[in-house]
Formats: C-alpha cells, sequence, structure tokens
C-alpha cells in the first residue's frame, strides 16, 4: 500500500514474511496470496503510479512468479524514475534489486544495487546496515559483487570485523 509518497507493505505481506522465516511455507504462500490481492486493488486504483506496482513486484518475487515481478519492477521505475522522484525512486530500486535476487536473476539485482547507491536517497534505503544485516539480501551473500557493494557502504571510521 502506498501513502501518497512511498512504498507501504501490508500486514500479510509482513506475516509472510515471518512465516518464512519460520520455515512454514504453507502459511507464508497464503499471506503472500493475501498480500498479492490487496495489493492488486492499490495497483488498479492508482495505474500510472510506480510505488504499488513495485510492492506488487516484491510480493510475487514472495510467490516465486519471476515473470511478473521482472515486468513489475521495470515499469514500476519507469512510471517513477529517479531523477523525477529521489526518494521513491530509489525505494523502487531496492525493491526491484530485492525481487531480482529472491528470483535468482544476480545479474539484474547487482545492477540495481549499484546504480540504487548511487542515487541522490541511496542512504535511507541502501546503506550498509541493511545491506550487511537484513536476510532480504541473503541470496546475493558471498557473491564477490555484492560484497565489494557492502564493503563501499561501511562507514569510514568502523572497526575492522575479524572472521
Amino acid at each position: 500500500m502506498v501513502d501518497g509518497r512511498r512504498c507501504v507493505l501490508s500486514r500479510s505481506f509482513g506475516g509472510g514474511l515471518l512465516a518464512r522465516m519460520m520455515k512454514d511455507e504453507a502459511r507464508a504462500r497464503t499471506a503472500f496470496s493475501k498480500a498479492r490481492t490487496e495489493q492488486e486493488k492499490v495497483v488498479q486504483a492508482q495505474p500510472g503510479y510506480g510505488p504499488p506496482l513495485c510492492v506488487l513486484g516484491l510480493i510475487d518475487a514472495a510467490l516465486g512468479d519471476k515473470e511478473n515481478v521482472l515486468k513489475e519492477g521495470r515499469r514500476a521505475i519507469a512510471l517513477l524514475p529517479l531523477e523525477k522522484d529521489s526518494s521513491n525512486g530509489s525505494r523502487m530500486i531496492q525493491y526491484f534489486a530485492v525481487t531480482a535476487a529472491w528470483t535468482g536473476e544476480k545479474e539484474i539485482a547487482l545492477q540495481q544495487l549499484e546504480i540504487g547507491t548511487r542515487a541522490p536517497a541511496a542512504s535511507l534505503v541502501l546503506n550498509y546496515g541493511a545491506l550487511k544485516l537484513l536476510p532480504f539480501w541473503d541470496p546475493l551473500r558471498g557473491d564477490s559483487r555484492f560484497e565489494k557493494i557492502v564493503a563501499s557502504l561501511a562507514p569510514k571510521d568502523a572497526l575492522p570485523t575479524t572472521r
């Protein structure tokens, strides 16, 4: 859902994520399906506005619908590019990167991350902590290009970590 300024994820989507983290795939699918039904209504109410479509892409990625994910993400970014709205544009690039990663499209995900981290409002959504810690990015962990992006965002005065 969208508040007119930014992308907002529904409670059903959050329930789906929680169920998936708890390895309850049946409950996750039910929650994501409900979130999709809710989000389709938002998209229909705002057909020329990118953020609701971007959220729909995120839901479709959670449902494994790769074909729709890529179309929805690209269309959302085209409807509201970074040049028009740096805050929402950055968020849509972030969501598109996540959806691409979730559907196994690492090249697209990494390309979007590189674009997104150079955007004016990037630090609001694509920051070191988010990329380093959030499980959304797990499909990209271990890829040297992803690790390089994460390292480039590390605070310059941070203490080195040992691993």
